[in-house]
């Protein structure tokens, strides 16, 4: 498995409310379920038009037919090649 960035744009989702972002989770944990085990959301950063979701996946195309199955889109996906943090530096 690979981890993943996937850039998803959606408009105003910065303001969505815990009962849409819920709503927005049922929807994807649906399709994930569909998917298993290629595909594994770890979690997601959420910004004013967009997310910022962090998964494991056998490849991008696993993660095309999460977007495909959930209805949201996949703007950018960027594997991961390394982690850094503040204890790097030491």
């Amino acid at each position: 498995m690979q981890l993943f960035v996937i850039e998803r744009e959606i408009p105003s989702v910065g303001s969505f409310d815990r009962g849409q972002l819920r709503e927005a989770s049922k929807v994807s944990n649906s399709a994930l379920s569909k998917l298993a085990p290629r595909v594994q959301w770890e979690h997601s950063y959420v910004a004013n038009n967009k997310t910022f979701c962090v998964y494991l996946a056998e490849d991008e195309a696993a993660i095309h037919e999460h977007a495909k199955l959930s209805g949201f889109p996949a703007s950018r996906i960027t594997p991961i090649t390394g982690m850094i943090d503040p204890t790097t530096a030491n």
